[in-house]
């Protein structure tokens, strides 16, 4: 299922596409992935992983870009069945959007899809798939806002900023 969502982060433009590539480069995106399918999972009434639930197997990205004012960078989470066999749980594009010149938009574009076998019109796709985006994006949005915060006040997953040591984007 197609999906999008966005959230204001209070930053500069510049400021939050160098912190997305630090949330990129280090392992702060993928904790923020793992605790955006745990709550997930616990959306849809699942406290965590147990026999037979699809469990997160590994993320990836690309980027960030910037295109003209815009930063994207692509994701791809990649989840394993109950019964073991891996699928892609979501492609997307996260992008960053001036919204003035102290605020971004961070938005994600993309495409959910649901463990195999299970129902692509139940409600439960739905809540999980918008439950897992909206953590997403306020983590990250916590992580890329000034001052860089620890994180959500509740769950503190993100660390604040990691040092800038991977590639330049137009090297990727």
């Amino acid at each position: 299922m197609f999906t999008s969502d966005e959230v204001r982060a209070e930053a500069s433009p510049v400021a939050a596409a160098a912190r997305l590539a630090a949330l990129a480069c280090g392992s702060s995106l993928t904790r923020a992935s793992h605790a955006a399918w745990d709550t997930a999972t616990a959306a849809v009434g699942h406290p965590g992983p147990g026999p037979g639930l699809a469990r997160l197997t590994q993320v990836h990205c690309r980027g960030p870009v910037q295109r003209g004012p815009v930063a994207m960078l692509i994701l791809r989470w990649e989840a394993a069945a109950g019964n073991g066999l891996p699928f892609p749980a979501l492609d997307a594009d996260i992008t960053l959007v001036p919204d003035g010149d102290h605020a971004v938009l961070v938005g994600l574009a993309g495409v959910y899809r649901p463990p195999p076998g299970t129902r692509p019109g139940h409600p439960d796709v739905h809540t999980a798939a918008a439950a897992a985006i909206r953590a997403l994006l306020s983590r990250i949005a916590s992580a890329i806002s000034d001052p860089p915060s620890s994180g959500t006040a509740t769950s503190g997953t993100v660390p604040a900023l990691v040092t800038l040591a991977c590639a330049s984007p137009a090297s990727l």
